[in-house]
């Protein structure tokens, strides 16, 4: 069952009504009045004019319309998504913009990458995209001087260059608190130090509207180059725990620096190697932590989004379903399938961003910053035994994961600290590297996730026991893990990598990696590529695929390794169809796809769709609170 909407919005919800298809009106001369509608309060422009495009002659008509108490509730049905770009884009077609006696049009072109982006939202709810966004009735081109009513959104955060403390050359980092705005300004002014092996890009918005910003290094930015692995660290998913945050923002500055200054080692890791850095997961917790300002933080302020869920518990929980089959003697696991009551519940936008990124990229190597122990865990996070809160439960992957955690843990001072005295001294005697489960277990993680519904191995490491350290803490800190961060993310060029195709030379996308002795298993990204993970030793390696008979190498690892291992595949098709490549019997999975089977194209499905079942069957699950409009319902809203 979903959660009805609260008693605000249920009422705004039945004022909304259907409204007639009308022509705009033309660019004709208009008189400017002063804008006054809260829900367009932040528009980049601050007068209007009536009649509006919709032919809405007052204030007060405006106010009354379907139309905009629709984009007043948007951000509640669509659970923050593509807010506030839509409820913006919304207003320049409700009140639109007015200067010089004229009404002006929104670009098209903003229109449409908005669609775009936003479908899918749109779609997991059955909802039909609003008629009065049409991008090509109501916006225009931008020779016909249109505006971005995104502008101001955008404003903000384009680059200021600051000038630096006097005698200081441009590789000082300032080792401070960063605030939102800090942090996407020093984000993109690193970007435009170094465009030619950094950019800058979005995965999406938090709750309240924030940019999810991302910055990457490689030597060909904003591409996924054959066979270079991708690699993602991720900071601050709770929003209390800041030393995440600042950690990365200094990286992405040292790493720049470092290039340019000819630096062997970086030039060679980023020549080679794709990397993403995502300092912020959750900005609004940040917000609500950094109020209160390191020494006064308490344990939880900020932890949660402001939808008040915990990021690192909204994931879904894969982990019980691998362990219901696991006892499968065949059964080998690869991409679990998300099953479809997950979507049912409260998905936060932050999480669906996460999600979203995971399938446009093929990540090899992941790691999650946090804050309030010293230790490095992994997978699996959540106990095979549900009833056990601490019990060992191991990955498939068990040695190559310890592989990943020590790598980081061997060369953090901190951690390899003998004194029983330190911070975390509980976890001196495994080495301050443990299993998830076996530390404390949970599900809906991120890192059991990333393992089970992708190729990506993720870590997660907690820096500190102080969640938001004081201001002149932050030097020693990064002091203790800049070497930790970058010997980790070199662990992505260990074991083998190389490219499956048929006889052709055609790559063979979503082919299957198998390793004897280890049951779980990757898929080749879209052009064929694939990395494998592997710690040292001999390994028996299989590649197959519907249509083709499988092929089987011997690989061995050695113990040391700057650079994964080349071995490249050529599948020959079969001649007796191609339900032989299968191992062990088929099982079925929710939403048909599982360890066994790949949907087709996994990067296709619709991310959040849900298909909660409605009363009847007919009519989406939010149609109930229009049935009280009588002849005025708003039947655009719905799908035919």
């Amino acid at each position: 069952m979903r959660t009805p909407p609260p008693p605000l919005l249920f009422a705004m919800l039945v004022l909304a009504a259907a409204r007639p298809w009308c022509e705009p009106n033309t660019d004709a001369a208009a008189t400017c009045v002063d804008l006054q509608l809260q829900t367009c309060s932040d528009a980049s422009y601050n007068q209007t004019t009536f009649p509006t495009l919709l032919e809405h002659r007052s204030r007060a008509a405006v106010e009354s319309s379907s139309e905009y108490v629709l984009l007043s509730v948007l951000h509640h049905l669509l659970e923050g998504q593509c807010n506030p770009d839509l409820r913006l884009l919304g207003c320049a077609v409700l009140v639109p913009r007015c200067e010089g006696g004229r009404a002006r049009r929104p670009c098209r072109h903003v229109c449409e990458a908005l669609r775009d982006a936003c479908q899918p939202a749109f779609d997991a709810i059955d909802m039909a995209w609003p008629y009065f966004l049409d991008c090509g009735r109501y916006f225009v081109g931008q020779e016909e001087g249109c505006y971005n009513p995104l502008e101001k959104l955008r404003g903000g955060l384009d680059v200021v260059e600051e000038a630096l403390p006097s005698g200081h050359p441009p590789t000082f980092l300032r080792f401070t608190h960063h605030s939102y705005a800090q942090m996407v300004r020093v984000l993109k002014q690193t970007a435009a130090r170094c465009t030619h092996i950094a950019k800058t890009y979005s995965i999406g918005r938090s709750f309240d509207g924030r940019e999810l910003l991302v910055i990457e290094f490689s030597s060909l930015p904003g591409q996924h180059e054959l066979m270079e692995p991708e690699v993602k660290l991720i900071g601050n998913i709770h929003g209390n725990e800041v030393a995440g945050r600042e950690m990365l923002i200094y990286l992405a500055q040292y790493l720049c620096s470092e290039y340019l200054l000819g630096s062997a080692r970086i030039q060679r890791l980023l020549n080679t190697t794709r990397v993403h850095l995502l300092p912020s997961m959750n900005p609004d917790g940040y917000e609500v932590a950094a109020a209160e300002g390191a020494g006064y933080n308490g344990w939880t302020s900020g932890r949660q989004n402001a939808q008040n869920l915990d990021l690192n518990r909204n994931f879904p929980d894969l982990t019980s379903e691998y362990y219901r089959l696991a006892s499968a003697r065949s059964m080998r696991s690869g991409r679990v399938a998300i099953p479809q009551h997950y979507w049912w519940g409260k998905v936060a936008p932050e999480t669906k961003a996460i999600m979203k990124w995971m399938r446009t990229i093929p990540f090899v190597l992941s790691a999650s910053l946090h804050g309030g122990d010293l230790v490095v865990s992994y997978p699996f996070d959540f106990s095979k035994h549900p009833q056990e809160e601490k019990m060992f439960s191991p990955t498939p992957d068990e040695k190559m994961f310890k592989l990943l955690a020590k790598a980081y843990a061997d060369v953090h001072p901190m951690m390899m600290d003998k004194s029983e005295n330190r911070c975390g001294g509980n976890f001196l005697k495994k080495g301050s590297v443990i299993n998830g489960a076996d530390w404390y277990s949970f599900t809906g993680g991120m890192s059991d996730f990333n393992y089970l519904h992708s190729n990506c191995f993720e870590i997660t490491v907690e820096l500190g026991c102080v969640k938001f350290p004081a201001e002149e803490a932050l030097y020693t800190i990064w002091q203790h893990n800049k070497e930790p961060l970058l010997n980790f993310v070199e662990m992505v060029h260990r074991g083998i990598k190389g490219v499956v195709m048929d006889k052709f030379g055609k790559p063979v996308k979503n082919a299957r990696i198998l390793v004897k002795g280890i049951r779980h298993d990757i898929t080749t990204a879209p052009d064929g590529d694939y990395w494998r993970l592997l710690p040292p030793g001999s390994h028996i390696v299989i590649a197959q695929a519907p249509g083709y008979a499988k092929v089987i190498k011997k690989v061995t690892i050695p113990a040391r390794m700057k650079s994964a291992g080349r071995v490249d595949f050529i599948l020959q098709p079969l001649r007796i169809g191609p339900k032989t490549f299968l191992l062990g019997p088929r099982r079925s999975w929710p939403g048909g796809a599982g360890p066994h089977r790949e949907p087709e194209d996994p990067s296709q499905e619709a991310l959040g769709a849900r298909r909660q079942p409605a009363a009847g069957g007919s009519k989406p699950w939010w149609w109930s609170y229009f049935t009280s409009l009588g002849q005025h319902q708003p039947r655009w809203l719905l799908k035919y």
